[in-house]
Order: structure tokens, then C-alpha cells, then sequence
């Protein structure tokens, strides 16, 4: 007979309702599921971190960089008790967990909550349901994430076995950023303040080392010591803030079988693209001479070739056979396998290949009829200053989607809706940019490069299915690769290409039997996706670009999505306890305007 397994956990926070644990195990009684409730405790505090030969306060959670893993079965549910004893307001994401009618945990700042403020804590209710394989949770607020961030990892439910051969063993890989800046977030929003460009990484990581190629870390590389003949599945994480990344293994294949939280038909490959905010399941077999391989990320720039003010000091890790020989040999480098900086070839390649698994045991359910169709643009912009009131003159940097460049509202856009607050946000986010033109045509006019700002969402019902094709731009000779995320719910990527979308040709190339389903996806540099997904998550989701640099900017939108007529189809209520916003005069005034609004209308 099936049962329900509760683990022991500290006593519980006074921030969450205990409800929610209950429903959650009584349906799974009902339905006759194994699940487990897990319980975690996170407490951001400064730590002293030394790397390249310096010491530097930074925030970290427990301690550790990157952050402690999360372990559960698919279809647990995790409360994570949030103590922020650091200096400033935080939040956290649970990154590719749909999170069902719950979007009170999802976590984006000024999105769906509030900050949770220094001396004070909030408990997530972290819901999983179909994810399976490889997520990841980190801050989603400023760029604290740099440092807050660690892997989550979902095996099959209890009784049930991965879609290929169990495994001897596995380790996690997570790929992360370093900035010179201590007091990065300060730094940050001056700069954007000045309208000038933000901080940029100056190296990049491996399990919180840089590797044997810079100085003061050859000591602390990072070593994954396996046994010839054995088979291991390697759960890749980007957690870089700003970059995609090449990784390859000296010597070694690797055959990726899943990515974001879902399986993929087995591609083998000497080399993996992996962008910011991506998880990949890979499995290596040791079949190579006793010794020790380099196993090594290099940074992938999809920007111009003449923009060079970046990194390129390769991040190491060493993967180490265990036995009897000489060690008196540098590992090999992979260096006839790991692509250049700028092979967007090479970037497009590897990512043309996946597929979804979608067999009898994992089907996929991709829209085929279409109610709701998008065309948005992705675009560098500038915004104009007026009487130059920038220090950086008559304009500043800013991104867009369909030229309209985000601004975050001093409250969260969810609690707006939730409360009918007006003047929090507006539901005109257009279906199609306000302009045409050659986006990706080389001396463009500046011109159409003047973006707007504004805090406009996306509204769908319950239920819709939805086509959005991206468009990347050459807009400033700013075109670049665009890790599109979608909050709450997974799509599918039906199709993709070069240049200026073509909506005669471009879409009889769709893949419509396995595409692969992700949370995020690469808009290449000057060209399209095409994604599909059904909105059947109720609630408010943030969709923006996980190069944080470009969100930072103005990369972003939120999705509402409407109740459906159904208290199962129907976001739930908040939790008894939401971090305040700073300022809730602002809240009380707005509800007062809204409701002598509502009456002076009736």
C-alpha cells in the first residue's frame, strides 16, 4: 500500500500555514501517491569568502557557496524558512517549479512579493509536480543571486526509475560568476541610476573555484574522482549572471538526457551550450586512459567580435580516475572540443539538436490550436533624458520587449492584482510591437532605438493557448542572445532561425511531435523562436531575459492569468503572512483611490 512519508523538521515557522502541508498530504492519500514534506532552513548572513587572492564580505545562505541543495522526489512539496540576517531586502526563486495557483512563492521582487527585510524572515511553500531531473533556486532581487544560489535536484518518484540506465553515481556542476565589486548591488544601482553600463563578471566558477588558471586557486579546484568503466550523470547548472557558457570534458563524450526539470532524447556530444538560468542532465562514461581531465567552461559571446570586455580566463574543474599512476602530468585540456568565444555556429549546433523524450511514459502536450498569438521584439534601447539629466548625458542604456522597457512598480504587481489596486500597473502589453521594420538589418536609425518605459502585463485566460514568436534585433548593433524565462509554467520551442522571422515559410519547419520543453530558451543573435505553451497556471508570472544585465535594463513582462470557474482552477489566497512593502501608505492610498474610483463610477 502506498503511504505519505512527513519528514522531521524544526518547529514550525509562524510564517506559513500549516494547512497547505495538510491538503497537500490529503490529496496525495487520495490519490494514492508516495510524496514527502521537506523542510529547510536558510539563513542569508555576510560571509568571508577568499578567491584570486582576496577576502571579500559577500552573502551567501548557510554559509556556503553556492548555496545548500535541495533533494526531493517528483511531487514533494518544500517549505524553505527564509532568516534574512543580511543588509538589505531579499527574495528567492524557485527557478522551473511551476508552482500551481501559488505564485505567493514564486519570488520575484516587485513581481510577486515584497522583499523580505534584514532581521526578519518568510517560509516558501515550494510545490512540485511534473518537474523531474535538474532546477535550481537563487535571490531574485538586484543581483544578489551572484552569490545566492544553489541546485535542486528532483529524482523519479519513490518506485519509479530514470528513462535510461540507473546510473553509478552523479555530482552537480554549477557554473557561477565572480565581480570585483564587494558591494555589488550599490554599485549596480548607481549605475543604472547614471544610465551607464553595469558591472561586468571578472571571472567565472565551478562549484564556487575558479580552477588551476588563476591565481590563489589552484589549491581548491574542483575534483570529481570517478572509477574507470562507470557511468555518471553530471546535473549541469548556469548559474553564471550575466553568461552563456561552453562546457566540455577533456577526452570525454557526454550524452545529455534531460534539460530544465524534463527529459530529452539522448543527444551524445563532445561539448554542451548552456545560458544563464539553464539546467542540463548529462551522462558521462569513464572510458578513457587512467589520468586526470580537464573538465572546463568557457565564456560564449554572442555580442560583436570587437566587444572583447569580458573574461577570458577558461573556469576548470578536474575530473580524476582512481588508481595507481603518475600524477606528475598536467590534466588534459579539452581544447580540441571546446568551442571558441564567438562560434555561434558551434552555440546553435548543440541546441538544434534537443528533443523532448516524449514517449508513452513522458508525453508532451504541445497547443496545436492557437487562441492567443504574440510577436514581440527583444532589443538593446536607449532611453532619453530630458535637459541631459543624466550623467551620462541625453540618454541612457535600456532594453525592451516590443519596445516597451520595464519599470518595477513600488509594489508588487501580484498584491495589486489580488486587490484590485489601480495605478500599480497597466493590462496593455501589446500582441505585436509597435513598429516593422528589417530587425536585424546592420545601420539601423538610431531611432527606432528609443524605447519606452512602463509597467505592462500581459492578461490570458485560464486555459488559453498561446504562440509567441521572438524576434531578436540589431537595434544599436546591440544584437545578442536572449535566455528568454517564463515563470510558472514550461514551453515548448517549436521552432527557430535566423534573420527576420518569416510567417509564410518559418513555420511549416515547426516541430510539433518533440520539441523540447523547457522553462528557458536562447533567442539567437539576429533571428527567432517560436514557443508555445497552454496558460493553465493561475496568477501573475514574470517573463524576462536571464542575462540580468538585459533585465536590469528592461527586459521583462508579467503574465496574468486569469481564475478559471473552479476553485481548482483558481489562484489560491495569500498566506497568512507576505513581507510587507516599505511603504504601505503607498498601498493604503492607492486601495482608497481605487474604491472612491469604483463608487464615483456607479
Amino acid at each position: 500500500m502506498n503511504r505519505v512519508k512527513m519528514a522531521i523538521r524544526p518547529p514550525f515557522s509562524a510564517t506559513i500555514s500549516p494547512h497547505a502541508a495538510i491538503f497537500f498530504l490529503l490529496a496525495n492519500v487520495l490519490l494514492g501517491a508516495q510524496a514527502s514534506v521537506h523542510y529547510y532552513d536558510f539563513v542569508l548572513r555576510e560571509t568571508n569568502i577568499t578567491r584570486n587572492c582576496t577576502t571579500m564580505s559577500l552573502l551567501t545562505v548557510n554559509g556556503s557557496f553556492p548555496g545548500p541543495v535541495i533533494r526531493v522526489h517528483k511531487g514533494d512539496l518544500v517549505f524553505v524558512n527564509v532568516h534574512n540576517q543580511g543588509d538589505y531586502g531579499i527574495t528567492l526563486h524557485w527557478h522551473g517549479v511551476k508552482q500551481p495557483r501559488n505564485p505567493w512563492s514564486d519570488g520575484p521582487e516587485y513581481i510577486t512579493q515584497c522583499p523580505i527585510e534584514p532581521q526578519t524572515n518568510f517560509t516558501y511553500e515550494v510545490n512540485f509536480t511534473d518537474e523531474e531531473g535538474t532546477l535550481w533556486w537563487h535571490a531574485h532581487s538586484d543581483w544578489t543571486r551572484a552569490t545566492v544560489h544553489g541546485a535542486i535536484v528532483i529524482l523519479p518518484s519513490e518506485g519509479s526509475s530514470f528513462p535510461f540506465p540507473e546510473p553509478d553515481g552523479e555530482d552537480i556542476i554549477v557554473l557561477g560568476s565572480w565581480y570585483e565589486e564587494e558591494k555589488l548591488n550599490e554599485v549596480l544601482n548607481e549605475d543604472l541610476a547614471a544610465g551607464s553600463d553595469v558591472p561586468r563578471a571578472t571571472g567565472y566558477m565551478i562549484n564556487g573555484q575558479f580552477g588551476d588558471f588563476v591565481p590563489c586557486s589552484k589549491e581548491t579546484t574542483y575534483h570529481l574522482f570517478v572509477d574507470y568503466g562507470k557511468t555518471y550523470l553530471l546535473r549541469i547548472v548556469n548559474a553564471a549572471v550575466s553568461a552563456e557558457h561552453f562546457f566540455s570534458i577533456a577526452k570525454h563524450n557526454m550524452t545529455v538526457v534531460g534539460m530544465d526539470g524534463a527529459y530529452t532524447k539522448p543527444v551524445v556530444t563532445s561539448y554542451i551550450t548552456i545560458g544563464p538560468g539553464q539546467t542540463m542532465d548529462v551522462l558521462l562514461t569513464t572510458d578513457q586512459s587512467l589520468g586526470r581531465y580537464y573538465m572546463a567552461a568557457r565564456r560564449y559571446s554572442s555580442e560583436d567580435t570587437s566587444v572583447t570586455a569580458f573574461s577570458h580566463i577558461n573556469v576548470t574543474a578536474i575530473l580524476q580516475y582512481k588508481g595507481n599512476y603518475s600524477l606528475t602530468s598536467p590534466p588534459i585540456f579539452p581544447s580540441d572540443t571546446l568551442p571558441g568565444f564567438y562560434d555561434y555556429f558551434a552555440a546553435a549546433n548543440f541546441l538544434a539538436q534537443l528533443k523532448s523524450l516524449a514517449n508513452e511514459e513522458y508525453p508532451i502536450s504541445v497547443p496545436l490550436n492557437i487562441s492567443t498569438r504574440m510577436f514581440i521584439t527583444a532589443s538593446m534601447n536607449e532611453l532619453l533624458c530630458a535637459n541631459d539629466s543624466c550623467a551620462s548625458g541625453d540618454s541612457k542604456i535600456a532594453t525592451s520587449l516590443s519596445n516597451i522597457s520595464w519599470v518595477n512598480p513600488s509594489i508588487d504587481v501580484l498584491l495589486a492584482y489580488y486587490r484590485n489596486i489601480s495605478g500599480v500597473y497597466t493590462s496593455d502589453f501589446p500582441d505585436l510591437p509597435p513598429m516593422w521594420y528589417n530587425f536585424t538589418g546592420d545601420d539601423l536609425s538610431t531611432s527606432l532605438a528609443v524605447a519606452a518605459e512602463g509597467t505592462k502585463v500581459k492578461v490570458l485566460n485560464f486555459n488559453e493557448t498561446v504562440e509567441i514568436i521572438f524576434q531578436g534585433t540589431n537595434l544599436l548593433t546591440g544584437s545578442e542572445t536572449h535566455p528568454m524565462h517564463l515563470h510558472g509554467h514550461s514551453f515548448y520551442v517549436v521552432g527557430s532561425g535566423f534573420k527576420n522571422f518569416d510567417n509564410e515559410s518559418d513555420p511549416q519547419g515547426y516541430n510539433l511531435i518533440d520539441p523540447p520543453k523547457v522553462n528557458t530558451f536562447s533567442v539567437p543573435k539576429k533571428g527567432w523562436i517560436t514557443i508555445r505553451f497552454t496558460a493553465n497556471n493561475p496568477g501573475v508570472w514574470f517573463w524576462h531575459c536571464h542575462i540580468d544585465r538585459h533585465m536590469s535594463w528592461g527586459m521583462d513582462t508579467a503574465f496574468i492569468v486569469l481564475n478559471g470557474g473552479t476553485e481548482e482552477t483558481s489562484m489560491r489566497p495569500p498566506p497568512s503572512y507576505m513581507p510587507p512593502c516599505t511603504d504601505a501608505s503607498k498601498i493604503a492610498l492607492k486601495e482608497t483611490a481605487s474604491f472612491f474610483g469604483d463608487v464615483n463610477q456607479t
